[in-house]
Parts: structure tokens; C-alpha cells; sequence
């Protein structure tokens, strides 16, 4: 049976979220390098090379244009990937949980600080591209730091799903589907390279229903300094993809983790 009743949300989600960070710190620049390594080098490869024969694309310089797109997508695979391999690395051939559960944390604490973690190192990596983007004067002005809480909410909207992926999964090779499945149409189809306006109208009907066009929708206006259209409608569908998610994912790791 799984069960379903509401998460319950206290402040032991943070000791699990602790924790992860003081692992963390030991490899932090190695970590950081990793998930800001591949973004940096589409981005110049891209931003720079094919932007020379785009000019601009919506109104703005096409490297502008791609970096707040990268942006948006980085958050999205970085939650992804540690909500996924991280955590289901702990969840089995560590059994971190097995150790955690013996003291007064419960399963909706170790979901929830999970989620807000992989939240937090999907706001490391978004603020170190945009760093760079800023440095290489695809930022429109300092009002681009408001897309700091827009990049932790993506990170939070895409860590659920990944982790519901992780509580049925099997095993790492599991994760191919959901990688090839999921996360790279949304990252070919949702606005990242081009406006979702140039899809055939089908095809604009469906990425509306995919959480990473809303992602861009957001953090690209702030980026580039130009006026969110629909921001609540946006935020809207971000936070409701990671509440249900979250809902979910904890009755899942319910099941898996209490016998």
C-alpha cells in the first residue's frame, strides 16, 4: 500500500539538508565545475559561434538570448541529476537513510531536505552562469539577480519528478529513460535555442504543458531586463509541478524506506 496522506513539514527537513551540504563541501569545486563546465561550453561554442550568424533572435543578441535559456535548463538538469543519481546513491548502496531514520528524523524530512537541496546546488550552478553571462555582457543590469529565487523554484520544480523516478527505480540505468525521455525534449523543445512561438501551433499547445517553457518564461526577462508576461500563470505551474511532486515522491519513499 501506498501512503498517501499530506506531507508533514518540520524543521528536522533541515538537518538532511545540513547534511548534504557538509558533503558537499569536501568536493565543492569539483561539483561546481562539473555542473557549470558543459552550460559554459554550449554557451560560448553556441552563444558565440552560431551567434555570429544569427545576429539576434526575439529582439535581442542571440547569445543573450541562449545564455538566460541555458540558465533556466541548467537548474532544471542540475536538480534532475542529484535528485536522481545522488540521491539514490544514498538511498541504496550507501543506506545513508537507514542511518538517518534511527535518529528523530522521519521519511518526509529526508524528501523534503533532499528537495531543497537539490534545489540549493540548482541555485549554485544558475548563479555561477549567470556570473559568467554577466562578465560576458549578456545581462541586462543588476535586476538580473531577482532570477536567483526564479532558478531555486525551478530547481525545487524539477528535483520532484526526478525523485519520484528515484523511489521506483531500480537501478542507475533506470534513469536513462527519464534523461532521454523527459528531460532532453523539454530541453530541445522548450524555448531554450529558439521561441516556442516558431513551433508548428500543435506543437506550441503541448510545451505549455512542459515546466521548462514556464522556467524560461521567467528567468529570461529578468536576465535580459525586459517585463515577465504571465508571471503568476508561470510561477503558478512551476510551484504546482513541485508540490505535487513533492506529495508523491514522499508517499513513494514512504514505501520504500518503512518496511
Amino acid at each position: 500500500m501506498i501512503d498517501f496522506r499530506p506531507p508533514t513539514f518540520r524543521l528536522e527537513a533541515l538537518a538532511v539538508w545540513r547534511r548534504n551540504a557538509l558533503v558537499w563541501r569536501r568536493m565543492m569545486g569539483a561539483s561546481v565545475l562539473m555542473h557549470f563546465g558543459e552550460p559554459f561550453l554550449y554557451l560560448v561554442g553556441l552563444g558565440y559561434g552560431l551567434g555570429r550568424f544569427i545576429g539576434e533572435m526575439a529582439g535581442i543578441p542571440y547569445f543573450t538570448f541562449l545564455a538566460s535559456g541555458f540558465i533556466a535548463w541548467s537548474a532544471m538538469n542540475v536538480a534532475s541529476m542529484e535528485a536522481m543519481w545522488s540521491v539514490y546513491t544514498r538511498m541504496v548502496p550507501q543506506q545513508t537513510y537507514e542511518a538517518i531514520l534511527s535518529t528523530p528524523v522521519q521519511v518526509d524530512d529526508i524528501v523534503i531536505g533532499e528537495l531543497l537541496w537539490c534545489a540549493t546546488k540548482s541555485l549554485v550552478s544558475g548563479t555561477a552562469i549567470l556570473g559568467v553571462a554577466a562578465v560576458l555582457g549578456a545581462v541586462g543590469d543588476w535586476t538580473a539577480i531577482f532570477a536567483l529565487p526564479l532558478i531555486f523554484l525551478t530547481g525545487f520544480c524539477f528535483a520532484a519528478p526526478a525523485l519520484i523516478m528515484t523511489a521506483l527505480s531500480k537501478g542507475y540505468e533506470f534513469f536513462t529513460f527519464y534523461l532521454t525521455l523527459v528531460m532532453t525534449p523539454m530541453f530541445i523543445l522548450c524555448g531554450v535555442f529558439y521561441p516556442t512561438a516558431t513551433l508548428p501551433e500543435p506543437m506550441q499547445v503541448v510545451v505549455q504543458f512542459l515546466p521548462l517553457t514556464h522556467a524560461v518564461a521567467l528567468i529570461r526577462p529578468v536576465v535580459v531586463g525586459q517585463p515577465i508576461g504571465d508571471l503568476w500563470l508561470h510561477v503558478s505551474v512551476l510551484a504546482m509541478f513541485g508540490l505535487i511532486g513533492m506529495w508523491i515522491a514522499i508517499a513513494l519513499v514512504r514505501r520504500r524506506l518503512v518496511i
